[in-house]
């Protein structure tokens, strides 16, 4: 028998972690607000049993860092916090991710260690992180603007010492141009260089690391040797010689205009000085600009969601509370304008949907009562009550957001050896400055000062530290704002070397689902009953060829008598299961759906797609599905290939099925019938032969392929995302994105390298002429500002 099936196609007072976090100067006993258990998972989520989890993982946005001995400051001070199992930083991103056990330590204790060691630590989720981003915008404008005034100035009194000729400017004249350029020069030094002094105090005053038991040293080159240990054990970040040179340059000037028939009388420099500040703090503030545009799309994605919502009461009524307190089963109104705070089902009223940001759907989609909503999306129609189903971590929003938080904190591996590499070389500038004052000074002490200071400035790390996590970052925005999330940034450079791309057919290169068209039963069941047993067994897997046969009877709005009692899926078979009568008196059944193998019956002979039901007494059922290709295939994969990259299929289906499919999208080496462990051989086997290998897959079945090769591609749709070993997610159903993403992760190496090379030749060219003493100080802040500032803008090229 055979059918044939239709189917359809007053917001209360801020909680502690995000909007009550404690400055860095407050009483630490403020900090006991963040430990509350209630509280954690605002800025948290535990690993491992929900129910008593071994450790927690938090994400927090860091304020004062600039480089990265900065981020390597941070993970030493929290790693010395006893329950704190591991620190990781990003310079670039600004952000730190922190594993810490809640029976050992809590929350106040590692932020009471980043406010000890100069940092403040505010939870990714803080609605006062977008103010607290423009009001220190505004007060690096404003330090920007005073050094910018008072150099002007001091240039048109330094001016004419430049421009006169002998006994054109007379002494009296000539002392009161220099202390008058001494007065400009103090708000440059007390206001604008704060910033700097400030970094540099707190690497002197910070505790260097453990001593190792040594005699005490006895000489000069020994207690030399030693000093330099000891400043090995400190983190240093580029503050400290940055602001040593602006010292020296200001004391020797300063010494010049009060003593003009001293040693140092004809050593001024005030414009030099007021120039190079000038120089650094225009760079530091277009890199916070640009770094904002990249690492500030994280913190614009968490703020999609409403701090309170109006939740009903036992008594009808609705009331304010805060969104993090909602649970499943909570009924919520959501009016036009707001956003979802939770995923759940419509109860009551029509509405449309701004679902971009989470399936890549740039049109409103309907949303009917009775329709699912997801968290993080606009409500664009009218006012609807929803019923809350999952809330935080459990919602599709929160998956995106915790993929999205660990890709900021990864170090990407270049720029963890640019990390290695600018440790030991800013104790290194120090060093070598103190070397070249030393071999200067018989030509003068203020020529020899004014030479170290110049080694200071010029030589500081800053354009090899963003080298490559600016290039990687600006990807990874780029691409969250075409729908493809970034999990792993390593994955950047991973994917710029693929050359095969392999695909996986049912849900991947095929429509996400496919199409209920026949169903065969055995004699005496009914097709429409064959149905409900298979769409209740269903319900056990997110495979599409199940979600097909579960959709096919929602649309027919019938009730199944059936519910799913117990079930386990087989990967790449089928799922089996007992299903239990809805009414008592009946007798459970034990079935299988899947493959014609896995449910031990014999293949329909039909060129399609099958999926087969099977009790304890047989054949029940066989339905057939038909698969239509995706609108975009045969462009995508033509894409690939003009990228030089080849395309392949493999397919659990049918070998005759995937070729007719893969004939369809212009692939010429297609598989059929392969288990996850014959793809994984066959990746295997691709890899032995030299190739690198991208795969791209639905993310359940493939799983094992997918941690196999050397890059991945998921589909969000297909699981959830936080167990997805895929290193890239794409939210929508465009084909589309995997050779744009693999164009702009070459784009993006391509970027790094040009990063990389630009800071070695800045430095392999401006030490020597620093060292030389042909490099004055003002010059110097030019190189560095222009060197960190050119990186930042040629990352952020990425980003359009």
């Amino acid at each position: 028998m055979q059918a044939a099936l239709a189917t359809d196609t007053a917001p209360p007072a801020p909680r502690p972690g995000r909007g009550a976090v404690p400055d860095a100067d407050r009483d630490a006993a403020s900090w006991t607000l963040l430990d509350d258990p209630q509280e954690w998972a605002a800025f948290g989520r535990p690993l491992g049993a929900a129910e008593a989890p071994a450790c927690w993982e938090s994400h927090v946005a860091v304020e004062g860092i600039h480089c990265a001995a900065c981020a390597m400051t941070i993970e030493d001070a929290l790693g010395a916090v006893p329950g704190v199992q591991a620190v990781r930083v990003n310079a670039a991103s600004r952000r730190a991710r922190i594993v810490w056990s809640p029976a050992e330590a809590r929350p106040s204790q590692w932020f009471a260690a980043a406010a000890q060691a100069g940092y403040r630590f505010v939870p990714a989720g803080d609605v006062s992180r977008q103010q607290a981003r423009r009001i220190e915008s505004r007060r690096a404008l404003f330090r920007w603007l005073v050094s910018g005034l008072c150099m002007m100035q001091v240039m048109m009194y330094a001016v004419p010492a430049y421009v006169a000729g002998p006994g054109d400017m007379t002494r009296d004249i000539e002392l009161l141009l220099r202390w008058a350029s001494w007065v400009l020069t103090l708000p440059v030094m007390l206001f604008a260089c704060g910033p700097f002094f400030s970094g540099a105090w707190r690497d002197l005053t910070r505790p260097p690391g453990p001593a190792v038991g040594r005699p005490a040293p006895r000489g000069g080159a020994r207690r030399l040797g030693a000093a330099l240990r000891l400043l090995g054990q400190r983190r240093i970040s580029m503050d400290l010689p940055v602001s040593l040179g602006i010292l020296i340059t200001f004391f020797v000037s300063t010494a010049g205009t009060f003593d003009p028939d001293g040693p140092l009388g004809r050593e001024v420099f005030f414009d030099s000085l007021t120039m190079f500040v000038f120089f650094l703090l225009t760079g530091r503030w277009l890199e916070a600009r640009l770094r904002d545009r990249t690492a500030g799309a994280l913190d614009a994605l968490m703020g999609r969601l409403p701090d309170s919502v109006e939740r009903r009461g036992p008594d009808g009524g609705f009331a304010p509370v805060a969104a993090h307190r909602l649970a499943p089963g909570d009924v919520i109104r959501v009016r036009p304008g707001e956003a979802f705070a939770a995923d759940g089902v419509v109860i009551e009223g029509d509405t449309s949907a701004d679902e971009a940001l989470l399936t890549g759907e740039s049109t409103p989609v309907p949303r009917p009562c009775g329709a699912r909503v997801l968290a993080g999306s606009h409500n664009l129609g009218a006012a609807v009550l929803v019923q809350v189903g999952a809330v935080g971590q459990a919602t599709r929003f929160g998956q995106i957001v915790a993929l999205m938080e660990d890709a900021a904190t990864q170090k990407p591996r270049l720029a963890q050896l640019a990390d290695r590499v600018a440790r030991p070389f800013l104790v290194a500038v120090l060093a070598a400055a103190a070397l070249a004052a030393v071999w200067w000074w018989p030509a003068g002490p203020g020529h020899a000062l004014m030479v170290a200071a110049s080694v200071l400035i010029v030589t500081c790390p800053c354009a090899l530290s963003l080298a490559t996590p600016a290039a990687m970052l600006a990807s990874a925005g780029e691409r969250a704002r075409q729908g493809v999330l970034v999990a792993r940034l390593q994955a950047l450079e991973s994917l710029a070397a693929v050359d095969t791309v392999v695909f996986d057919k049912t849900g991947t290169l095929t429509r996400r689902q496919p199409r209920l068209a026949r169903i065969y039963s055995r004699r005496g069941v009914p097709p429409g009953d064959a149905l409900a047993l298979a769409a209740a067994l269903a319900e056990a897997t997110l495979h599409p060829a199940a979600q097909a046969l579960a959709d096919a009877w929602r649309a027919q709005g019938a009730v199944s008598n059936w519910v799913l009692a117990e079930a386990q899926e087989h990967a790449g078979q089928g799922v089996q299961g007992r299903l239990r009568p809805r009414r008592p008196g009946g007798a459970a059944r034990a079935l299988r759906l899947g493959s014609a193998a896995f449910c031990g019956v014999p293949r329909l002979d039909v060129p399609a797609m099958q999926v087969h039901l099977s009790g304890d007494d047989g054949w029940v059922a066989s339905f057939v599905l038909e698969e239509d290709l995706r609108a975009d295939a045969a462009e995508a994969v033509a894409a690939l290939g003009g990228e030089g990259v080849q395309v392949q299929l493999l397919s659990g289906d049918r070998d005759a099925a995937a070729r007719r499919l893969a004939a369809g999208a212009g692939i010429a080496l297609a598989r059929g019938g392969c288990l996850p462990e014959d793809k994984l051989d066959a990746v295997r086997r691709m890899q032995a032969a030299g190739r690198r290998v991208a795969m791209v897959g639905d993310g359940l079945n493939d799983g094992p392929v997918i941690a196999q090769a050397d890059a991945s591609f998921a589909f969000g749709h297909a699981v959830a995302l936080t167990s997805a070993r895929a290193d890239f997610i794409v939210l929508g159903d465009a084909l589309s994105a995997i050779p744009a993403t693999l164009s702009q992760a070459r784009r993006t190496l391509r970027v790094v390298r040009q990063n990389l090379a630009w800071s070695a030749a800045y430095n392999a060219v401006s030490v020597p002429l620093a060292l030389a003493g042909w490099m004055p100080a003002w010059l110097a802040g030019l190189g560095m500002a222009a060197s960190s500032l050119l990186v930042v803008l040629n990352s952020a090229r990425l980003a359009k």
